[in-house]
């Protein structure tokens, strides 16, 4: 038996809305799917996924950048940035069990490092020569829980 769906359903009460997509998918009955709204959600799904990596790849970059050209601040921050990249790198561990996340990381690494430098830059109020203008760390040196870059 086909479960009704108001045209309105989705705007008027998403939840019930998941809750009747959800049962039609177990159901296999596509005849009655909201396939328009439900494309939309799964698109915006893995929008969020790959903005998660760029968000906690971009802070993790920041703060490997900090941690190692921003000697004068290193001495009262040097801990709190290790408990960030750390933090960072565990966030990140868990979005790249994704064969997909993973890849799309290797993709936006410059285009996150570049926005990581002028951060940095503006954070630190060094001169932008102290920072590299590429990308010195390799994706393996960024995920891995015991490195940090040599100071």
């Amino acid at each position: 038996m086909a479960i009704p769906l108001s045209p309105t359903l989705y705007d008027d009460d998403y939840v019930a809305w998941l809750d009747i997509t959800l049962e039609q998918l177990k159901k296999h009955d596509l005849d009655h799917l909201d396939w328009q709204n439900l494309t939309e959600e799964i698109e915006a799904l893995g929008r969020e996924q790959r903005r998660k990596v760029e968000s906690y790849l971009l802070r993790l970059l920041i703060h490997l950048l900090l941690y190692q050209h921003w000697h004068t601040e290193r001495e009262w921050s040097g801990r709190g940035w290790e408990k960030e990249i750390d933090n960072f790198r565990l966030e990140l561990d868990l979005l790249l069990e994704s064969k997909v996340l993973s890849n799309y990381l290797e993709t936006v690494l410059e285009k996150d490092y570049q926005k990581a430098r002028k951060s940095a830059i503006r954070k630190s109020r060094l001169s932008p020569e102290t920072f590299p203008i590429s990308c010195p760390y390799s994706i393996e040196q960024i995920l891995d829980p015991n490195w940090l870059p040599k100071i």
